[in-house]
Formats: structure tokens, sequence, C-alpha cells
């Protein structure tokens, strides 16, 4: 090996070269998984309607070597969507992995639950994912080549009470996966999905503070515990990269054995 090989090494990771938008990827999920990209050499797109927490987000981002970009995004307007998409491929110089990870959750049971906040969570849970992968999908089924992973959640395969929105549109998302995975597939564009069980985060700090709330949750999951988001990250990374290459319309299910 050359001395200038050795002072100037080439970047390690799975990802290098890859450009990613994540939704949602200032909290939670989506900021664990952006960080779990970038420590693998992927550059990033940050969008979500929060521009501090993206901005913190981007800050560790960069901290990693990798540059991040954000853009504010609400995945509900077209406009918005389109907007950002085309914000977030201007300044990355183009997409190759898209993470849809934007989504609400609301807990009422059907005969409680309005018409507003039923379509809250359709919106923003189905729509949004509808609205990004089609601005997205653009780019990626033009140049032939791209991966696209959606962020359901294991209640799309399993049924919970009080949960009927949320499940409807976790389930929509996950069908909505396979349909695009058949349609996208001869574009060299794979689409899967991952369906997390219960994770700790900080969108549902006041649910694990309900310390028995949190018991009769864990008491359900066969792993007796709650998943950490740095757990999500390793699989984005997996749908991401070269190793999924042959893998589409897939759903990777990650809930500690409760929807088995």
């Amino acid at each position: 090996m050359s001395s200038a090989a050795m002072s100037n090494p080439e970047p390690a990771g799975r990802l290098v070269g890859r450009r990613i938008l994540v939704t949602g990827g200032g909290r939670g999920i989506g900021r664990a998984i952006a960080l779990a990209l970038a420590a693998e050499g992927a550059d990033l797109g940050l969008v979500s309607r929060s521009l501090p927490d993206l901005e913190v987000a981007a800050k560790e981002v960069r901290a990693l070597g990798r540059t991040a970009v954000v853009a504010t995004m609400d995945v509900t307007d077209p406009d918005s969507v389109e907007h950002a998409t085309d914000q977030v491929v201007a300044e990355l110089g183009g997409i190759d992995v898209l993470v849809n990870n934007s989504g609400v959750i609301t807990a009422s049971r059907l005969l409680d639950t309005s018409v507003a906040e039923w379509d809250r969570v359709m919106d923003t849970n189905l729509r949004g994912t509808f609205l990004v992968c089609r601005a997205a999908g653009r780019h990626l089924v033009a140049q032939e080549h791209g991966k696209v992973i959606n962020v359901a959640s294991h209640f799309g395969l399993m049924a919970a009470s009080g949960f009927s929105a949320y499940c409807a549109s976790k389930a929509g998302i996950l069908h909505f996966t396979k349909v695009l995975a058949l349609e996208w597939a001869r574009h060299n564009v794979q689409v899967n999905a991952i369906a997390p069980g219960y994770v700790a985060t900080d969108l549902n700090t006041d649910l694990r503070e309900d310390e028995a709330r949190t018991a009769r949750i864990v008491s359900r999951i066969p792993a007796r515990r709650m998943a950490e988001p740095r757990e999500i990250g390793p699989l984005a990374v997996l749908l991401a990269s070269p190793d999924s290459d042959f893998m589409t319309g897939s759903v990777l299910v990650v809930d500690g054995g409760e929807a088995t």
C-alpha cells in the first residue's frame, strides 16, 4: 500500500455515497435511523415539521463526518412534500434511498373516535407515506435504482383494541409497500418495510412513566421489554444497503415476539 493511500484511506461503511431522505428524522426512531445510516457513510436529508429537532439531529450527523441537509415538510400537504423533496434532492445532488418514518398515534375506541381524529392519523401515516413515496419515487424510478423503507408497526399485523385508526393506517402501509414493490421491481427499486413494536422514545415518555400501564404492556411482550431506538437503525442500514438488493416487498418485524 502506498503512503498516499495510508494517509488518505477510503471512507468506510456500507452506505458510502448513498443519499438518503428520512422523514420524521429529528426525533425518536427517525433520529436513531438517521444516525445509524450516517455511521455507515450515508449523506442525509432530514425532514419534518419541527426545524429545531432537525437541526439537532443534523448536527449529530455532521459530527459523524457526513453531510446533513434539513427541510421542513408536512407529509399531509402535497405541495410541502414536493417542495421539501426537491430541496433535498437539489442540495444532496440526488436521492438513492427514502425512509418514510413520520407518523402519529391515537388511542380511542371506535365509538369514541371523531372523524377529525381518524383523518389526522390516516392523513399523516397512510396519505403521508403515499405522498412522499410519489415525490421521491419519481427520482428513483427515473434513475433506475433506489430503495424505499416504510416504517410501519407490528400493529399493522395484529389487532389492538382502542387503536382502530392506527392499526388500519399501519396495515395500509404494509400492503401499500407490497404494491410498490411489484410496480417498481422492474426499475430496480426495492421497497420494504420495518414493523417495530413498542420502542422507548421521547414520544411515549408519558406512557412509560405510568408504571402500571407499562407493566401490562411489557407482560404481553415475550422478550419482556420495549425496544431501544438504536435497535431499529441496523435494520434500516440493511434495507438501504446492497445486501438487500434481491429483497423487496418484505416486512422486518422487530417487536420482541409480540405479534408472533
